[in-house]
């Protein structure tokens, strides 16, 4: 007996979150090696160099829609949040991408695997 597997599609809010989430991450590439992130110091361009790599994977899990992608992404923006905080960097658009994403990827996240 063949087994028929339901992919969920793909509401058209996550896609244009994925494709942002993509341009985003190819953006923060030359950030990383900047002149700026440089004088800030290493520890800086490591996390920015991982949490560029983890949002990339967590947009990829979106655009599979898979719910682990969801709360990934939703932890790694709680972390991100704190680490601005602590920097001195945070600000309030620093949060409102981050919280259209979650939102739209959480009122989804029950059509996702």
């Amino acid at each position: 007996m063949n087994e028929i597997t339901e992919t969920a599609e793909r509401p058209t809010s996550i896609t244009a979150i994925c494709v942002l989430g993509f341009i985003g991450a190819l953006i923060s590439v030359p950030l990383i090696f900047s002149p700026v992130a440089q004088q800030i110091g290493f520890g800086y361009l490591l996390y920015l160099g991982l949490s560029s790599f983890m949002a990339l994977v967590c947009m990829l899990g979106l655009w599979m829609m898979k719910k682990w992608a969801v709360y990934t992404y939703t932890g790694l923006i709680a972390l991100n949040q704190i680490f601005l905080l602590a920097m001195g960097l945070w600000s309030a658009m620093a949060l409102l991408m981050p919280a259209v994403v979650i939102f739209f990827a959480l009122k989804h996240a029950s059509k996702m695997s």
